[in-house]
């Protein structure tokens, strides 16, 4: 259930609330917004009694029942949207933002030189993979911890966050001390053990759909994180698997807005992985920005035709540049047409 806390209610009364939901079996997960506070009570138990008995506690103005299984993802828990704020950059707000970079870290030449486009073009994040899940055990895995060094020195060397990939729990406190997201991949969204080392962890995490995953179950994996503490979860649509071949993966543009009906946390989509080709990329980012997706991921390299993964989906520095001038343009748009300030 939610307890929504009257706007009048003192630090006291939402402590002593918050103790009696605790003493009631419950895990609370207290959140301060402007005006007030909202309390989620998430547990397996289901006591009608319980809603009477917590409306009764001084400062408590009401409590809701959830149905839904996600109790801290549904937008139930908050009153408006989240935003994951990256330094300077707020994911989830106003922008839409840019997340891009190589599918896989291969020398600190192509990095560095991949971090100067990123910044150039006027995007906002720099994406890089220290550690690759493949398909084939004998396709290139990534250049590990050396790769994770090399993303940073790339990112400061430009003033960029960077996001990468985490793939077993026992990287997560190596990629965490070099990353500022972490990256979950769609073949890990139901790795709960990763799930949960994560949700202890300190930065956000940027939870990728996997290829047959539904957006219950994608919401669902984002409880994991948000249960065990984390608050800064970004969810990604990157493409589910269906019977056509005609691309990598098919993209599910409308699981934008019913993400963003059910939930308040950010919503990224993934044209490159979705694609499987680079020619696709900037017309799925324009329907990712026009159906209200709060940024797009989308790979580039300096040189595709010599990359180790992930080359036929990736944008050439001069391509990038124009998909940049476009995606900036029509944001543009899109603000000026719904009255939306600067």
């Amino acid at each position: 259930m939610i307890v929504i806390m009257k706007k009048t209610a003192t630090e006291e009364q939402i402590s002593n609330t918050i103790g009696w939901i605790e003493s009631a079996g419950y895990r609370a997960h207290p959140s301060r917004g402007v005006e007030r506070t909202i309390i989620g009570a998430v547990g397996d138990r289901r006591i009608p009694e319980h809603l009477t008995i917590i409306e009764q506690l001084s400062g408590v103005e009401r409590a809701i029942p959830i149905l839904k299984p996600y109790k801290l993802a549904g937008r139930e828990f908050s009153e408006g949207n989240t935003m994951v704020r990256v330094g300077d950059i707020e994911i989830g707000g106003p922008s839409f933002i840019v997340m891009a970079g190589p599918c896989s870290i291969e020398s600190e030449e192509q990095i560095m030189e991949s971090a100067y486009i990123v910044k150039k073009a006027g995007a906002n994040i720099l994406r890089g993979g220290a550690y690759k899940p493949r398909t084939s055990p004998y396709s290139f895995q990534g250049m590990e911890e050396e790769g994770l060094k090399l993303l940073r020195k790339a990112g400061d060397s430009v003033g960029m966050p960077v996001i990468t990939e985490l793939v077993n729990p026992v990287d997560v406190d190596i990629v965490e001390e070099y990353t500022d997201i972490i990256q979950i991949g769609a073949r890990n969204v139901q790795n709960f053990a990763l799930l949960k080392k994560v949700g202890r962890s300190r930065k956000p995490v940027f939870l990728k759909r996997g290829m047959m995953t539904t957006i219950e179950e994608l919401l669902m994996s984002a409880e994991y994180i948000l249960s065990a503490g984390n608050r800064g979860v970004i969810l990604c649509e990157r493409g589910i698997r269906t019977f056509e071949t005609a691309t990598r993966n098919t993209l599910d543009i409308s699981a934008v807005p019913v993400l963003k009906e059910l939930t308040h946390l950010p919503v990224i989509v993934d044209p490159s992985h979705a694609a499987g080709t680079w020619k696709y990329v900037l017309p799925l980012s324009r329907g990712a920005l026009a159906v209200g997706a709060d940024g797009v991921m989308v790979e580039l390299h300096p040189r595709p035709e010599q990359a180790v993964s992930d080359g036929m989906q990736s944008l050439k520095p001069e391509r990038f540049y124009a998909f940049m001038d476009e995606i900036r343009r029509l944001e543009e748009l899109i603000r000026s047409a719904s009255g939306v300030p600067k």
